[in-house]
């Protein structure tokens, strides 16, 4: 538009644009089109697209939302067009699973592959660093799976599509609380141990209580009485 032609008071441009009124009705059809068809090129991506998406399937979303954004909405632009490109983006997508399903090296390509965070009631410092999680973020998603210490777990797993796998022990152990300091009331529900051994708060490694008061995994000196979180009362 020309500079001229812009007016601050000016509600039809500002409500229709410029673009006649009965465009809306265009619009409405095109938009109702186009959904059916999305969902349709959706369904046939497959299962995993409607559950916990991958970093491709999460670039082919932002893409399928690019695509049928200007197809919706302006004029100019056929609806034939959005069905082909989001046809191209159907045939991407499933090709690139069909590569990997065959080929494991394109499927860590582009998929990612899982980190191991916890190993027998300690954090993995070094690979929560490489994924840049905080140990207070992932406290947050065990206290979500109902994990309120260390202890309790043998093995968790930060998959490649962001959710956390957690393999507890068949009995808990004394560990590091995934519970936040300011909510001390809740530690009630676990009980003190010996008072032999520390736990590092940074790391959750168990030390003995006259080891100098160091961490010899991360060094840290923030060594707390370890608890346990006892069967029955969990």
């Amino acid at each position: 538009m020309k500079k001229e032609e812009i007016h601050f008071f000016d509600l039809k441009r500002w409500l229709f644009g410029n673009a006649p009124p009965e465009f809306l009705v265009e619009v409405l059809l095109r938009t109702l089109l186009i959904y059916v068809f999305l969902l349709i090129v959706t369904r046939l991506m497959g299962k995993r697209m409607s559950g916990q998406i991958t970093i491709t399937e999460l670039a082919v979303v932002l893409t399928l939302g690019a695509i049928v954004s200007p197809v919706m909405q302006m004029p100019d632009k056929g609806i034939l067009f959005g069905i082909i490109v989001l046809t191209c983006a159907y045939l991407f997508q499933r090709g690139i699973t069909l590569w990997g399903f065959k080929n494991e090296k394109i499927e860590k390509l582009t998929q990612g592959k899982m980190s191991l965070v916890v190993k027998d009631g300690e954090l993995n410092l070094e690979e929560l660093a490489r994924l840049r999680i905080s140990p207070p973020r992932l406290f947050g998603i065990l206290r979500q799976k109902n994990i309120y210490n260390l202890g309790e777990i043998e093995r968790a797993y930060w998959e490649a599509c962001g959710i956390c796998s957690v393999y507890k022990f068949s009995e808990p152990k004394p560990g590091l609380p995934t519970l936040p300091d300011f909510d001390a009331s809740l530690l009630t529900t676990q009980k003190q141990q010996s008072r032999e051994v520390r736990v590092c708060s940074n790391c959750g490694h168990i030390e003995p209580a006259t080891n100098d008061g160091v961490c010899s995994v991360c060094q840290s000196r923030k060594l707390v009485k370890p608890k346990k979180v006892v069967a029955d009362e969990a």
